[in-house]
């Protein structure tokens, strides 16, 4: 991650060795859609293979398809990403699995 948010504790800080939920829907990240890409491909990169984080992200900038998912399949793992609709809030969740 960037220092440019080094003032905030991240969403994630550790590993996950089963599947988890990084909530990006702060006022911060509905602020900046660079915090919550940083931070999506975070929770990708602390997501053990074979397992998978749901990302529930900002109504604010739209559809993650828009500015997420390119970013996400960039990362130096195998991933899957699955649009897993709105949450009750708004937000969108997208499930990233990622591969063995």
């Amino acid at each position: 991650m960037t220092n440019a948010y080094a003032d905030r504790e991240p969403v994630t800080r550790r590993a996950h060795d089963r599947p988890w939920v990084a909530d990006l829907e702060s006022e911060a990240h509905a602020a900046d859609s660079r915090l919550t890409v940083a931070e999506a491909v975070d929770a990708v990169e602390q997501t053990r293979s074979g397992r998978y984080v749901d990302l529930v992200t900002h109504e604010r900038h739209g559809h993650p398809s828009s500015y997420l998912y390119g970013a996400l399949r960039s990362v130096e793992r195998g991933v899957e990403l699955s649009d897993e609709g709105r949450c009750s809030c708004g937000g969108y969740v997208t499930r990233v699995a990622v591969t063995p």
